[in-house]
């Protein structure tokens, strides 16, 4: 069984995707709207067994770090062993 939370989570608590590329085009684009409208979208994170793992959100999350933010705002989906498994 699965589930979903919005919560604020700690970036340094995240597991990033080894493959994780940035366009510094696009994070420009981003850290221009993030200091001017704030953080609008969380993005999307999956918890199995206590850690944090990145699954959508990249440039959002690059640029909320380069901008000094310690926290973003997260849709946590827990995952059991299985899920884990099949997409990591």
């Amino acid at each position: 069984m699965t589930s979903t939370t919005e919560r604020l989570v700690q970036i340094k608590d995240i597991i990033r995707p080894i493959n994780c590329a940035v366009d510094e085009d696009v994070l420009d684009y981003i850290m221009n709207s993030i200091v001017q409208e704030g953080i609008r979208e969380p993005i999307d994170l999956v918890e199995y067994d206590g850690r944090l793992y990145g699954f959508n959100g990249c440039h959002r999350c690059t640029a909320a770090d380069r901008l000094g933010y310690t926290e973003i705002p997260a849709r946590v989906k827990q995952i059991d062993q299985q899920t884990f498994n099949s997409h990591f």
